[in-house]
């Protein structure tokens, strides 16, 4: 046995803010939207792999350090759409051999943004 990938990962929102998340996702991050699901979950792709996000009736943020990474081409374009957007980046942990910022998604879920600079080594 071994395990080959990610299938996906799966987060939380509250309920009843299917919109505002979808906005997120699909307008200011990029992710397709797909496949019919239950009418409640909401499904995107990421690559090869998926994010599935889950309606919660008694939603409670996450707190610490459990976050999404998401590596990304044209870093400095997807920035300024989220800036444009309103939304609040934190630019405080800089990565060597990358650009990367954080965000938090309309329901709290921590997401981190990064991309290779190329001809720099770093860690992943």
């Amino acid at each position: 046995m071994s395990v080959h990938s990610i299938n996906h990962a799966q987060l939380g929102f509250p309920a009843g803010k299917h919109a505002l998340v979808r906005h997120f996702y699909s307008e200011l991050v990029g992710l397709p939207e797909f496949g019919p699901g239950d009418g409640k979950t909401l499904r995107f792709r990421a690559g090869a792999q998926r994010i599935d996000l889950v309606p919660v009736q008694a939603w409670r943020s996450p707190v610490g350090v459990p976050h999404l990474a998401l590596q990304v081409e044209n870093l400095p374009g997807l920035r300024a759409k989220l800036l444009d957007a309103g939304v609040l980046l934190d630019e405080s942990r800089a990565l060597s051999g990358h650009l990367r910022f954080y965000v938090r998604d309309p329901a709290g879920n921590a997401l981190e943004f990064l991309e290779p600079v190329a001809g720099q080594k770093g860690l992943a």
